[in-house]
């Protein structure tokens, strides 16, 4: 039987997460199963359980690994200030990001599934949705990014329905003008509190 080393461990670990992710998105939780995700990352059934006690124990891990890929990726690389909260949010709705689902924003994809997930995967959620409204409150209040963290996770919300909603609409012309409104929406609420 051969034997790999740790690095090899945590390699094929990435991969599972990662891959994970990428089909939690594209399928959803409960329509991603175990042996679906292991064919993703080039596995067999019975090597999941070296890596995760259970399938929650994987969509925990996986949902705390999107968000912290979203804030490095797109907040942490935005530009300063309004400038980066604009980048942000034409980034956020634009017809690019509504269609490439799997590589998209984990809330647009997952919000109403983990709703329904366990306490420590909703737990895992909010700790990575902090993450990503500090990165958007430190832009809004450079200053006190603390009191702008409420107003923050608003514009996550505004962005993650608008989003949604376009993603379900069958008439692409009525979804893109819903991006367009969307991002003037967005951009109102941030002219608003740049003023108040």
């Amino acid at each position: 039987m051969v034997r790999y080393g740790k690095e090899h461990k945590a390699e094929t670990r990435r991969r599972i997460i990662e891959t994970a992710g990428r089909r939690f998105k594209q399928d959803g939780i409960d329509g991603s199963g175990v042996s679906t995700l292991m064919k993703d990352a080039g596995l067999t059934n019975g090597a999941f359980y070296a890596h995760f006690a259970s399938k929650d124990d994987l969509v925990t891990t996986a949902i705390a690994d999107q968000l912290k890929v979203q804030a490095e990726s797109v907040v942490a690389l935005a530009e300063p200030g309004r400038a980066g909260l604009e980048q942000i949010v034409r980034g956020y709705l634009s017809p690019q990001h509504r269609e490439r689902l799997a590589d998209g924003c984990p809330n647009a994809a997952l919000l109403d599934e983990i709703g329904r997930c366990t306490e420590t995967t909703r737990q895992a959620y909010t700790d990575g949705v902090l993450i990503l409204v500090e990165g958007i409150a430190e832009r809004m209040a450079p200053a006190d990014p603390s009191s702008a963290r409420v107003k923050a996770l608003g514009l996550l919300g505004m962005l993650a329905g608008t989003l949604q909603l376009s993603r379900a609409l069958t008439d692409r012309q009525l979804a893109d003008h819903l991006l367009e409104q969307g991002i003037r929406n967005a951009l109102a609420l941030l002219d608003a509190e740049q003023h108040n």
